[in-house]
């Protein structure tokens, strides 16, 4: 019942602390196209790729004490930090929550930014599609973030980059 929280956490523990909700949601969302055993379902959302079950769960490990959400305000823009704490190790000592070679994606993805991270997933979730028709979902769906043809190249990369990381 609860292995999909002990997965998050597990993803926190990983990286040591993820910097943001929308990272969070792209960094799970990431890293289930590519086969880490994450149970939550996404669907396009304004910034891209967003799962209200991962929402709900991370809300309740917060409850819970098994998560330390941390909010930073930097002007205008109110930012959440996430952080394993105690009770929430001690928690994963008595649950599984191993993602194999997930390891590696995640702390190579926790090292790059958010709004980057929402263009890797807006690729991958249009990973179906011809490079020309997923390119022109990027530059309409993503039209605020101004993302260049370069960008997406380097996304492209990136999703390769994380692909090698599986073996």
């Amino acid at each position: 019942m609860l292995n999909g929280h002990a997965k998050i956490l597990r993803l926190i523990e990983i990286a040591g602390e993820v910097s943001g909700r929308k990272k969070l949601h792209k960094m799970v969302f990431i890293a289930k196209k590519l086969n880490v055993d994450f149970d939550d379902r996404f669907q396009f959302h304004m910034y891209g790729p967003y799962s209200e079950e991962l929402t709900l769960r991370v809300d309740e490990l917060c409850n819970l004490g098994l998560l330390d959400e941390e909010m930073e305000t930097k002007g205008a823009i109110q930012k959440y930090r996430y952080i394993l704490n105690e009770v929430g190790s001690d928690f994963l000592r008595f649950h599984e929550a191993d993602l194999g070679y997930g390891e590696a994606l995640i702390r190579r993805m926790n090292q790059e930014n958010s709004r980057f991270l929402e263009l890797v997933s807006t690729i991958l979730y249009f990973d179906t599609l011809m490079y020309e028709e997923m390119k022109e979902k990027v530059f309409t769906l993503k039209s605020k973030q101004k993302y260049t043809e370069e960008e997406i190249l380097k996304g492209l990369a990136f999703v390769d980059e994380l692909r090698g990381l599986q073996h």
